[in-house]
């Protein structure tokens, strides 16, 4: 056994304060970073490496769509279409690979889900910076709180497309969300 560093404790489920400690890193047992530069399946399902963040590795992982955003907004919608469907599917592929050799299905360091995600939020949305936070915090929004069904698909529905699946419905209730915003800014000539 190779020694790790501390990490705090969790909880034992069921039991009010009662810890146990992180159990140590077996040898020969690879972290989900450890070949994120190595393996182009990890490094697109870890979101070019944001999804190594060591906390809210999701939040990482859509910051590291909007650059990829900025330059697909200014494309024709028909290409932004195409090139978000090509997208998603090459992640239910890279999803679900990684989520095999990692040996969890959506470890939290898959975030290539939350960049497909976003750019689905962004779909037709006005320019302009403010949109882009406001796509940002909405998608966020309904990818955390997971209201019905997402939730329920997050559970039931696996592999790749189970790890795909949830954060589409989450970013078609942001789509919804950020749609109405703009419409009510456009009527109140706001924005």
């Amino acid at each position: 056994m190779r020694f790790s560093p501390p990490s705090p404790p969790s909880p034992i489920k069921g039991e009010g304060t009662e810890y146990r400690p992180s159990p140590p890193v077996e040898e020969g047992v690879e972290r989900p970073c450890a070949r994120v530069f190595r393996d182009p399946v990890h490094f697109l399902a870890l979101g070019f490496g944001s999804g190594c963040a060591p906390k809210a590795p999701g939040t990482f992982g859509t910051l590291a769509a909007i650059p990829l955003y900025l330059l697909m907004q200014p494309l024709p919608l028909w290409i932004y279409l195409l090139l978000t469907l090509a997208g998603f599917a090459l992640g239910v592929w890279v999803c679900d690979r990684a989520a095999r050799d990692l040996g969890v299905h959506d470890h939290p360091a898959i975030v290539w889900d939350e960049v497909i995600g976003y750019f689905v939020t962004m779909i037709a949305a006005p320019p302009g910076w403010l949109w882009i936070v406001v796509g940002f915090g909405l998608f966020r929004l309904f990818d955390i709180l997971k209201p019905w069904p997402i939730r329920q698909a997050d559970q039931r529905v696996g592999g790749g497309f189970g790890i795909m699946f949830d954060d589409l419905l989450a970013a078609g209730y942001a789509w919804l969300a950020l749609q109405l915003l703009a419409y009510s800014a456009a009527l109140l000539d706001i924005s």
